[in-house]
């Protein structure tokens, strides 16, 4: 209980800060020497995302930047930050690539953004890295584990978010080896960095002679029946999956239809139960069992104090949408780009963003802890295991964090709430 009234009173204490920061206003938008910076106003600034509203990936993900706005619309209503506002432009891609650069040069150089916000997807940001580079625009909170957007000396202006697929791959491949062990294990991943790196992880910890049966799918691509028929001929009695929700759900469905019966490990990218049991319909039982990783608070555990929080957000300013772990993500993206504003003070410029969120010392709805440092750039550093029981995820076991190569957990004494904000300025 302590936990949750200290976590409580820093989100009270966040809110009181907003409003005092609303009467800071009266900066122009001008950076040092009044030159103009993009997407900066002394009432507005002006962020942009690429998200998949529509296409292969948008099962589920298509609720996270509706939920990162009205976080936003509630700040807004607030006051905003420092006087000003946000106004967050969503740009659909359709998770794919070539859309993702078009749309991306659209908001940059066309719509003049500060910012780009968790743009969503391995295949998909990669080809913009480059692009928001070259115009100095900070690249913030990218939605994908992929270990490219931790590349502090090559690209200086881009931040993870999601923990590291490689470090998922290791805690999923942990539980198997402890859990399962003895099990003929296979895996299932996404034909990019977002399958390989979360294979690399279950391969250092399993041995690459230990997965059976290795199989890949493109979303372009809407059968699996050729990969789940090469498992269930191969024995697999568990399958790691690096899947978007869809795949998941594909994944499940088309197991049950052949009669294969598998232990499922899921990444947290394919995990979400209010998702996944929405794609499968009267199918949904088929989840009963189903492992899977996360680093928010669960979407269903109303005694949490930032659940709270975000369901009040929800009905206020996101119509009342169906609340699940996406809803949950989006909020708690939205409410971390709100700590970097405070942070980067009033005076709001590109370079003192990106210097907030390097400082670090984050602190939200996380299990874990952000790792954003000058020589560090990947976000959430660890998740923890849940189950599905009874229709219902659930937590189980602790924490666990990794610097990529050991595995450890989470001390009880860890910080993993929200202190009181220090971010100071000035009336």
């Amino acid at each position: 209980m302590h936990r949750l009234a200290q976590r409580g009173l820093a989100i009270a204490s966040t809110i009181a800060l907003l409003a005092a920061a609303a009467g800071c206003s009266g900066d122009d938008g001008s950076g040092p020497g009044g030159a103009s910076v993009p997407g900066v106003t002394d009432t507005e600034v002006v962020v942009g995302t690429h998200m998949p509203l529509t296409g292969p990936a948008s099962a589920g993900y298509s609720k996270i930047a509706p939920a990162t706005k009205a976080y936003f619309d509630y700040v807004n209503a607030n006051g905003g930050v420092h006087g000003r506002k946000i106004t967050y432009k969503i740009m659909d891609d359709g998770y794919n690539p070539a859309n993702t650069q078009q749309v991306v040069r659209q908001l940059v150089l066309q719509d003049k953004v500060f910012a780009i916000l968790n743009g969503l997807g391995t295949p998909t940001h990669t080809g913009v890295l480059d692009f928001l580079k070259s115009n100095r625009v900070p690249d913030l909170f990218v939605a994908s584990g992929s270990r490219s957007w931790d590349q502090p000396d090559k690209y200086p202006g881009t931040f993870g978010f999601n923990p590291d697929y490689t470090v998922e791959g290791k805690i999923l491949a942990n539980y198997a080896k402890r859990d399962l062990a003895g099990q003929k294990v296979c895996f299932l991943g996404q034909d990019d960095d977002f399958g390989r790196d979360s294979l690399a992880g279950v391969e250092k910890v399993l041995g690459a002679g230990a997965v059976a049966v290795k199989q890949t799918y493109v979303t372009s691509n809407t059968s699996v029946a050729p990969q789940i028929g090469a498992f269930k001929a191969a024995g697999c009695q568990v399958v790691v999956l690096a899947t978007v929700p869809g795949f998941t759900a594909l994944s499940v469905g088309t197991a049950a239809r052949l009669g294969f019966k598998p232990q499922w490990l899921v990444s947290n990218v394919g995990a979400d139960h209010p998702t996944l049991a929405k794609q499968l319909g009267a199918a949904a039982p088929l989840l009963e069992g189903m492992v899977g990783t996360n680093y928010l608070p669960m979407q269903n555990d109303t005694a949490n104090p930032w659940i709270q929080l975000f369901t009040k957000v929800n009905k206020e300013h996101n119509g009342d949408a169906p609340f699940d772990g996406n809803t949950v993500y989006g909020m708690s993206v939205g409410y971390l780009f709100v700590q970097t504003l405070l942070a980067a003070g009033k005076n709001l410029t590109r370079e003192k963003v990106l210097e907030a969120v390097q400082k670090g010392g984050f602190q939200g709805p996380g299990l874990v802890p952000l790792r954003f440092s000058e020589k560090d750039h990947s976000g959430y550093g660890g998740q923890r295991l849940s189950r599905v029981s009874g229709g219902v995820q659930t937590y189980f076991g602790t924490p666990r964090l990794s610097n990529r190569d050991v595995l450890s957990a989470v001390c009880r004494n860890q910080p993993t709430r929200a202190p009181r904000p220090s971010y100071r300025h000035t009336g």
